[in-house]
Protein backbone atom coordinates (compact mmCIF):
# COMPACT_ATOMS: atom_id res chain seq x y z
CA UNK A 1 0.00 0.00 0.00
CA UNK A 2 0.99 3.51 -0.81
CA UNK A 3 1.20 6.58 1.64
CA UNK A 4 -2.12 7.94 0.56
CA UNK A 5 -4.01 4.56 1.28
CA UNK A 6 -2.50 4.43 4.56
CA UNK A 7 -3.13 7.87 5.57
CA UNK A 8 -6.69 7.48 4.79
CA UNK A 9 -7.24 3.92 7.39
CA UNK A 10 -4.64 4.69 10.07
CA UNK A 11 -7.66 6.70 11.79
CA UNK A 12 -9.56 3.82 11.30
CA UNK A 13 -7.68 1.17 12.92
CA UNK A 14 -5.96 3.17 15.63
CA UNK A 15 -9.89 4.31 17.33
CA UNK A 16 -11.23 2.12 19.83
CA UNK A 17 -14.48 2.31 21.02
CA UNK A 18 -15.06 3.37 24.37
CA UNK A 19 -18.54 2.18 24.87
CA UNK A 20 -16.97 -1.43 24.06
CA UNK A 21 -14.25 -0.93 26.27
CA UNK A 22 -16.76 0.12 28.78
CA UNK A 23 -18.85 -2.46 29.07
CA UNK A 24 -15.93 -5.20 28.51
CA UNK A 25 -13.72 -3.54 31.50
CA UNK A 26 -17.24 -3.55 33.21
CA UNK A 27 -18.17 -7.23 33.27
CA UNK A 28 -14.74 -8.14 34.07
CA UNK A 29 -14.20 -5.89 36.96
CA UNK A 30 -17.32 -6.91 38.18
CA UNK A 31 -17.67 -11.08 37.79
CA UNK A 32 -13.73 -10.65 39.20
CA UNK A 33 -15.18 -9.14 42.55
CA UNK A 34 -18.04 -11.32 42.68
CA UNK A 35 -16.31 -14.71 42.02
CA UNK A 36 -13.94 -13.75 44.49
CA UNK A 37 -16.40 -12.77 46.92
CA UNK A 38 -18.11 -16.27 46.54
CA UNK A 39 -14.56 -18.00 47.06
CA UNK A 40 -14.50 -16.65 50.52
CA UNK A 41 -18.03 -17.09 51.47
CA UNK A 42 -17.97 -21.21 50.23
CA UNK A 43 -13.80 -21.66 51.22
CA UNK A 44 -13.79 -19.55 54.24
CA UNK A 45 -10.99 -17.20 55.00
CA UNK A 46 -11.76 -17.02 58.79
CA UNK A 47 -9.97 -15.00 61.31
CA UNK A 48 -11.21 -14.35 64.54
CA UNK A 49 -10.63 -10.81 66.20
CA UNK A 50 -12.03 -10.12 68.99
CA UNK A 51 -14.24 -12.97 69.53
CA UNK A 52 -15.80 -12.30 66.47
CA UNK A 53 -15.33 -14.83 62.93
CA UNK A 54 -14.60 -12.16 60.25
CA UNK A 55 -14.49 -13.49 56.39
CA UNK A 56 -12.09 -12.18 53.97
CA UNK A 57 -10.30 -9.18 56.24
CA UNK A 58 -8.53 -8.17 53.09
CA UNK A 59 -11.66 -7.98 50.51
CA UNK A 60 -13.82 -6.45 53.28
CA UNK A 61 -11.84 -3.26 53.37
CA UNK A 62 -13.36 -2.53 49.67
CA UNK A 63 -16.25 -1.63 52.13
CA UNK A 64 -14.39 1.77 52.63
CA UNK A 65 -15.27 2.42 49.02
CA UNK A 66 -17.94 1.08 47.95
CA UNK A 67 -20.70 1.21 51.11
CA UNK A 68 -22.87 -1.92 51.42
CA UNK A 69 -20.32 -4.09 50.16
CA UNK A 70 -19.25 -7.10 52.85
CA UNK A 71 -18.14 -10.70 52.51
CA UNK A 72 -21.55 -12.28 52.34
CA UNK A 73 -23.89 -13.98 49.39
CA UNK A 74 -26.15 -10.43 49.06
CA UNK A 75 -22.50 -8.06 49.09
CA UNK A 76 -21.37 -10.12 46.17
CA UNK A 77 -24.23 -8.95 43.92
CA UNK A 78 -23.80 -5.29 45.89
CA UNK A 79 -20.19 -5.84 44.73
CA UNK A 80 -21.00 -6.86 41.27
CA UNK A 81 -22.72 -3.78 40.90
CA UNK A 82 -19.92 -1.35 42.30
CA UNK A 83 -17.11 -3.03 40.40
CA UNK A 84 -18.89 -3.28 37.39
CA UNK A 85 -20.08 0.26 37.25
CA UNK A 86 -15.84 1.69 38.10
CA UNK A 87 -14.42 -1.05 35.86
CA UNK A 88 -16.90 0.77 33.24
CA UNK A 89 -15.32 3.99 33.90
CA UNK A 90 -11.74 2.79 33.86
CA UNK A 91 -12.25 1.29 30.45
CA UNK A 92 -14.46 4.26 29.28
CA UNK A 93 -11.00 6.40 30.15
CA UNK A 94 -8.24 3.95 29.62
CA UNK A 95 -10.23 4.12 25.56
CA UNK A 96 -10.23 7.58 25.87
CA UNK A 97 -6.82 8.39 26.66
CA UNK A 98 -6.08 5.97 23.89
CA UNK A 99 -7.53 7.87 20.95
CA UNK A 100 -6.61 11.21 22.05
CA UNK A 101 -3.08 10.03 22.27
CA UNK A 102 -3.27 7.55 19.09
CA UNK A 103 -5.36 9.93 17.39
CA UNK A 104 -3.45 13.59 17.75
CA UNK A 105 -1.16 13.34 14.62
CA UNK A 106 -4.08 12.22 12.45
CA UNK A 107 -6.78 14.48 12.85
CA UNK A 108 -7.57 16.05 9.17
CA UNK A 109 -5.13 12.79 7.27
CA UNK A 110 -8.36 10.68 6.41
CA UNK A 111 -9.83 12.35 3.17
CA UNK A 112 -11.98 10.12 1.03
CA UNK A 113 -10.54 9.45 -2.59
CA UNK A 114 -12.37 11.71 -4.99
CA UNK A 115 -13.48 9.26 -7.70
Amino acid sequence: MDDKQWDIIRPVIARMRASVMAVAFGLFAGIALFAATLWLVIRGGVVMQSGREIIGTHLSLLSNFYPGYTVTWGGAFVGFAYAAATGAVAGYVVAWVYNTIALRGAKGTATHPKD
